[in-house]
This record gives C-alpha cells, structure tokens and sequence, in this order.
C-alpha cells in the first residue's frame, strides 16, 4: 500500500524547502511538518509564497487567534469518555497517543484558518470581513512525535485501522490520508479505541455536521485576517496549487480539526 498524496518527506527536503520545513516546525513547536506542506512543496513555487504570506500571521499572533477560535467554537460531537481500565486492557500507557494528538490539536485548526485565508485569496472579488482579532500567543511547550509510518511500514491490521479510521467524518470518495492516524499506528490498541469513539459519530452523520460548521467558523476567521495578508505573487501553476488546498480544506484538515477535538476528549 502507498500513500496517496505526493509529498516531499522531511528527511528528504534539501535546500530551501528544507529550511522552510525547519522554519515550519520552530513555528508550530511540534515535532513534524503537517501533510499539506509537505504536499505544497511539490509544485513549483507554492511552499515559498503559502508560506512567506502566512507566516507574518503565524508569528504576529493572528493565527494562533483564529485558532482558539475554532477549538472553542467548534461543534464537537459529545463522546465517552474512554476510562482508564480500557487503556490497561490493552496494555497501553495513554501519554504518548495524547501527545500525539495533542499536537496536531495545535497545528490542524491554525493550518485550517491560515490555510483557508490563502485559498480565498486567490479567488475573484477577495476582501475582508469583519475585524482582525487581538494577537495571541500562547506559551506552548514543544511537543516530540514518533516517526512517521507509512502503510507499508505498519502491521497490515493497524494499516486497515488507520484506513477505517481515515474514512470517518469524510464525505470524498478517495479521503487524504490523515497524518494523525499514521502516527497512531505505533500503538494500534489505540486505533481501535479511536475507531470506536468516532465510527457512532460518523454513522449518526454528527461528525459530518459538525466539520461543515467548523470549515464556515474557518470563513469567517480567515475574513477577519485577511486584510494582514500579504499579497505576494502567486506561483506560476496556480490551478493546481487552488485544487491542492481545496482538497485539504474541504477533506483532510476540515476533518482532523473535528475528529482531533473529539479524540483528545474521549481518550
């Protein structure tokens, strides 16, 4: 099995991309490179301008504003509490799955706000609306993550885990594939549980509801920021870079900020 989206990998970024992924981990303080940058940095020229437009954000706290936003206002489905007997049944120590995602609980809303300002900002008639909000800037400790796994790299029933699982809240026939859950497959007692916290939710349409009114909270965070973004020319190919962040909007990045928030609830 092979992962769907092309992307550059970390360990293999040379050059510029390199130093805009390192730029991209001492600024989110976590210990990985989201997919969607990783996926931008293989057209050419759209890493360097997504990120040289938002990251003035990213650092004046305008960001990290929308972002609080999006994990107080979100429509989280209600779950149960995962107890702690269920984690000693599978002889699993929970810290390192919260950690895992904890982390992408920091990253996904700001990606899904700033991400959302730079897709309307390619289209026709862009403006702003509505006030940019007061900077924050939360004092974070930085948060180490495992290696990524590749489906490949997995046992084949963590790997079929990890697809059910990515499947969920999703509405695309072919969902991107989730980088959280990859890094969940290290401990894949902690699939299953995922999976069943999220699958009722999923079946009851909750999830799905709950993703469409966080990407319109996203709207209208990103109408507020954009009249701090920078208008940098965009990258020569643009049509395929609008489709990449389209997809990640409406699917990936959509998705994890709701099923993130309900799994560092539950478990």
């Amino acid at each position: 099995m092979s992962d769907p989206v092309p992307a550059i990998l970390e360990g293999d970024a040379t050059g510029e991309i390199a130093a805009i992924f390192a730029d991209i981990r001492a600024t989110y303080r976590i210990g990985v490179v989201n997919l969607i940058w990783r996926h931008l940095a293989v057209f050419d020229g759209a890493l360097p301008w997504a990120w040289a437009s938002l990251k003035p954000l990213y650092v004046g706290g305008h960001v990290a504003a929308a972002a609080a936003v999006l994990r107080a206002e979100r429509p989280l489905p209600e779950a149960p509490r995962v107890p702690a007997a269920a984690w000693a049944c599978i002889g699993l120590d929970p810290a390192p799955v919260r950690d895992v995602i904890a982390a992408y609980d920091r990253s996904n809303p700001m990606a899904l706000a700033a991400l959302t300002l730079l897709r309307e900002s390619t289209a026709p008639g862009f403006a702003a609306s509505g006030t940019p909000r007061a900077p924050v800037f939360p004092e974070e400790a930085p948060i180490p993550l495992p290696a990524l796994l590749t489906l490949d790299e997995m046992p084949p029933q963590a790997a079929e885990m990890v697809l059910a699982l990515n499947a969920l809240g999703s509405t695309a026939e072919a969902p991107i594939l989730a980088s959280m859950y990859r890094h969940m497959a290290h401990w894949p007692g902690a699939l299953s549980l995922a999976y069943g916290v999220l699958a009722p939710l999923h079946a009851s349409g909750a999830l799905q509801a709950a993703i469409a009114a966080t990407r319109d909270l996203a709207r209208e965070e990103a109408g507020r920021m954009a009249i701090l973004l920078p208008r940098l020319p965009p990258p020569p190919d643009l049509p395929p870079v609008q489709a990449a962040l389209d997809a990640f909007i409406q699917d990936a990045i959509g998705r994890m900020v709701v099923n993130g928030g309900v799994l560092g609830g539950s478990l």
